[in-house]
């Protein structure tokens, strides 16, 4: 940079920081595009804001595919607060130079840039890292290599394994998320091909992904050359359906005891990355390899995260107390570790989550809590438990001698995706909580509801709907879903989970079903934490698709992307004394 690019950035930088609304104790400078190169001699670029003072002080950094120059305002303001703040475009974004393709450099350059970021003379040593989504990616990945002055990590909404949990989930495509997150990256992808004369096209209307065959049946073709162009990995991820080793290399579940760091681990309820995050948090604290690790270990659970942001998400208002910045998070948590300051941090219990229902922030000792009770609520009908409006209940009570249930799963009228944990594109989906009444009025929708609560009844905790089930065909789907009924009928959704029956006893070896027999299938619906108050019902929806959110099941065996039809499926869930079907659930006793 130039002395005077230089002068005219520090006059701009300390003109902001004089009129901003939080306390500065520093005036800032800040250096924009300043090159590191990695290991292979690829230069990576960054914007440096630090203390515009004399001395030593901590480093906070974030790797970023999303465009450095969007954390300008944290920058500053970590700056003023007496850290120096390093942003830096990944391997192929933005103004960084490269290849883009997700998750593959991050683990070498991550440490690259942590040892880079600790060499200035202005840096006491200690590197941590923040930030969200593929952001917490870049941090759990730069973990797992151990780079020395690595010292602290703050993912916020990020997954644990990028197969599970990222791209599949289950063992079903993730569609909604895969194809929007991937649209949104292409675009930077085809700008930067544009200028260096590389692709002649221009415009998102001519990414592949807007076309993409799940949409329609019979599948059209992709452009896979185009495709191959501007989002290689993409025909990669539906290459390898099954948790292979392809997953395997930069899965963080695979590496949780090479984690050395404190971490604060950030989840949200409604986020699509729910179940990763709270699986990073309990198996960092459960394998660490060092004590410093184990016993560093820190989780926040607030509401929305991709789902949105503030008080309201979706089409309920979680009170004042709902709303946190996230900014203040990641400084409170390096305050703590970096600056010994008392805060929330400093408190003996590693979790605070907020309890949606009551509407209220809790510390608890830690995650899942010891007090709650896994209790089994079982299934209940006369057969006839088809949508909202047929007989099915749910009850502690054991099941006897009940007839099954059973609904038609046609793939080419799949249950449509109302809210929920969504991603990347709001305005055609809208994520958080929905009124499901729309859902539940289906005939292939199966609804077993408790009777009016007399009094409140509180869930948190890990989910998991224990279903004995059949279907007519070789594969098939099985979805479920958590539903908190209020008194004026609202449906409002709380958490989810799919299983593709395929992949019933293994992510690595699938196993197609016989048809008429009867399997035990467990559908991990990851966890929530809710009030379910007095004159409220509880209750669970099961059903065989969930779409656009996942992609459909052809119930043939054959993977949607490459199928060529598919045939409807006769889907049956058992639930008598033989077959005894359940909702599982961590009840936490009143005090």
């Amino acid at each position: 940079m130039s002395a005077i690019k230089s002068c005219l950035v520090i006059t701009f930088v300390l003109a902001v920081v004089a009129h901003c609304a939080w306390a500065a104790d520093y005036a800032v400078v800040a250096e924009r595009g300043v090159v590191t190169k990695m290991r292979d001699g690829t230069a990576l670029r960054a914007d440096i804001y630090r203390p515009k003072a004399e001395g030593k002080f901590p480093v906070l950094l974030q790797r970023t595919p999303y465009d450095k120059t969007n954390s300008t305002g944290f920058g500053l303001r970590g700056a003023a607060l007496g850290y120096v703040v390093i942003v830096q475009d990944v391997r192929g974004r933005y103004s960084s130079d490269g290849e883009w393709y997700p998750f593959k450099n991050e683990s070498n350059d991550g440490y690259d840039t942590v040892e880079w970021a600790a060499s200035f003379p202005y840096s006491d040593g200690r590197v941590g890292m923040f930030g969200g989504s593929y952001v917490g990616a870049t941090q759990m990945l730069a973990a797992i290599a151990q780079p020395p002055h690595l010292a602290g990590i703050c993912p916020v909404v990020t997954a644990s394994n990028y197969h599970d949990g990222w791209t599949y989930q289950g063992g079903a495509f993730e569609q909604w998320f895969n194809e929007s997150w991937t649209s949104g990256l292409a675009q930077d992808t085809l700008n930067r091909s544009v200028r260096n004369n590389t692709n002649a096209l221009n415009g998102i209307s001519k990414l592949p992904l807007t076309a993409y065959p799940l949409f329609e049946l019979p599948p059209r073709p992709p452009d896979s050359d185009l495709t191959h162009s501007l989002a290689p990995y993409f025909l990669d991820w539906l290459a390898h359906p099954n948790y292979d080793e392809y997953w395997k290399r930069w899965s963080i579940e695979e590496h949780f005891a090479g984690i050395k760091v404190p971490m604060l681990t950030v989840a949200a309820w409604y986020d699509i990355f729910l179940g990763g995050s709270l699986r990073n948090y309990a198996g960092v604290k459960t394998h660490g390899e060092n004590e410093a690790a184990r016993q560093g270990q820190r989780l926040l659970v607030i509401i929305g995260g991709h789902a949105g942001s503030g008080r309201k998400i979706g089409d309920l208002d979680f009170g004042p107390s709902a709303d946190i910045e996230e900014d203040d998070v990641i400084l409170s948590w390096y305050d703590h570790l970096f600056k010994n300051v008392a805060n929330e941090f400093s408190s003996a219990q590693r979790v605070r989550l907020f309890v949606m229902g009551a509407n209220q922030w809790r510390n608890e000792d830690d995650w899942p809590l010891a007090r709650a009770r896994q209790t089994r609520y079982f299934l209940h009908s006369t057969g006839k438990g088809n949508s909202a409006s047929g007989d099915g209940t749910l009850s502690i009570d054991q099941p006897r001698s009940e007839a099954s249930d059973y609904y038609v799963y046609d793939p080419t009228n799949p249950v449509p995706t109302i809210g929920g944990p969504l991603c990347c594109d709001s305005q055609h989906l809208q994520p958080g909580p929905r009124d499901q009444r729309p859902v539940e009025a289906r005939q292939d929708v199966l609804v077993y509801s408790t009777p009016v609560l007399s009094q409140d009844l509180e869930v948190t905790g890990p989910i998991t709907a224990e279903l004995f089930a059949s279907s007519s065909d070789v594969d098939t789907d099985f979805t479920a879903k958590l539903v908190d009924v209020w008194p004026d009928g609202f449906a409002q959704n709380l958490t989810e989970g799919i299983l593709r029956a395929r992949y019933r006893d293994s992510q690595e070896k699938p196993a197609l079903m016989k048809p008429g027999q009867i399997y035990k299938l467990a559908l991990d619906l990851w966890a929530t934490s809710n009030v379910f108050r007095k004159g409220h019902r509880l209750r669970l929806e099961i059903s065989s698709s969930n779409f656009p959110r996942f992609d459909r099941n052809m119930n043939t065996g054959i993977d949607a992307a490459s199928a060529q039809r598919s045939v409807p499926a006769t889907n049956t869930i058992y639930h008598d004394a033989q077959h005894p079907s359940a909702l599982l659930l961590p009840i936490v006793p009143s005090e």
